[in-house]
């Protein structure tokens, strides 16, 4: 082998062994970074993302969850940035809990828009939520974001979007418990002392399930839940109320449409519901006991004349957010 070859031979060596060494600085660093966070989501800035990310040479030995927040905005809560923020806290925490081997494979991190403005605009972001990939192998500008549909099912499928696009394993989602450990043997011993006070009363029928009042304003609340769509907001995590966005200064509370329903919109129509059937039910119940023939009357009127108000509300409001009308007929006979 002549000298020129073996020279060079001798520099590519150097050259790739430098850079194998400063991958390996780079992979030990976030490490540190990410034992030192709770869930194990990094914090970067400008800086730093550009000594992990952009100042990098393809392919790195690692890929990296970017989440893009903003802390001016978390009072909105249509976005849903501390929610989505906790749920990929819960999916980085169980990967490391599943895959203690694999840590140095991927990475989690975010970045703060006060705090890394030119990197929000060198990956193109203008709105949030976001959440985007960089591989081994891509630039920023390659990079895959998180589409809508895989903030759906909110950690589980945020796992799937990171197992399909990194082929890396993120095992079972692990959910911190609604109770620590010394609160449940706080209740514990709490509901042991209850107990034999809790026998004696249901003994002596002095307990709350022995009071009508509490039958009676359950079965109210019951009614109300049903009518008022309270389900359909809890399973959609739907807002009580939106911001306009021609005047960020008004609020939305009757969205027109039939595709979705706000939560303040339910409880008004739930709450029109309920006067009628409470006002129903004194008539077949409460009027009846009443002798004066007069007072009956009247009572009835005024409880048909408001029972009326309330349905045509209804009526109102379902022909202005669907353009379905409901129209009343007079019996053929009559015509």
């Amino acid at each position: 082998m002549s000298p020129f070859r073996k020279l060079l031979l001798l520099i590519l060596t150097v050259v790739v062994s430098s850079a194998a060494a400063s991958n390996d600085e780079r992979v030990s660093e976030l490490l540190s970074l990410q034992s030192r966070s709770k869930s194990g989501i990094i914090r970067l800035n400008d800086q730093s993302l550009s000594r992990f990310l952009t100042s990098v040479k393809t392919p790195r030995p690692y890929s990296i969850i970017l989440f893009f927040d903003a802390a001016q905005i978390h009072d909105k809560p249509e976005l849903r940035l501390t929610e989505l923020r906790n749920e990929l806290a819960i999916v980085s925490s169980s990967f490391l809990t599943n895959n203690p081997s694999s840590s140095s494979k991927l990475f989690f991190c975010d970045i703060e828009f006060k705090e890394s403005q030119l990197s929000f605009s060198q990956f193109g972001v203008n709105a949030l939520p976001h959440i985007r990939l960089i591989g081994p192998n891509m630039a920023l500008k390659d990079s895959e974001p998180m589409d809508q549909g895989d903030f759906s099912r909110l950690a589980e499928s945020m796992a799937e979007f990171v197992e399909a696009k990194t082929k890396i394993s993120v095992g079972p989602i692990h959910r911190p418990p609604v109770f620590s450990r010394n609160q449940l043997i706080l209740i514990a011993v709490v509901i042991l002392i209850w107990i034999p006070f809790f026998i004696k009363k249901v003994i002596t029928g002095q307990t709350l399930l022995h009071d009508p009042k509490v039958w009676l304003a359950g079965s109210v609340f019951v009614y109300f839940f049903s009518v008022s769509g309270a389900m359909h907001n809890i399973i959609r995590k739907m807002p009580m109320f939106l911001v306009d966005r021609n005047d960020p200064s008004k609020l939305v509370f009757f969205y027109q449409g039939s595709g979705m329903q706000l939560g303040a919109e339910g409880f008004a129509v739930g709450s029109l519901y309920t006067v009628v059937g409470l006002l129903l039910a004194f008539l077949t119940h409460g009027l009846v006991r009443v002798r004066n023939v007069t007072v009956q009357r009247v009572v009835m009127i005024f409880a048909l004349l408001v029972s009326f108000l309330a349905v045509k509300q209804v009526v109102h409001l379902d022909n202005w957010k669907t353009g379905y009308g409901i129209h009343g007929f007079w019996p053929s006979s009559w015509n």
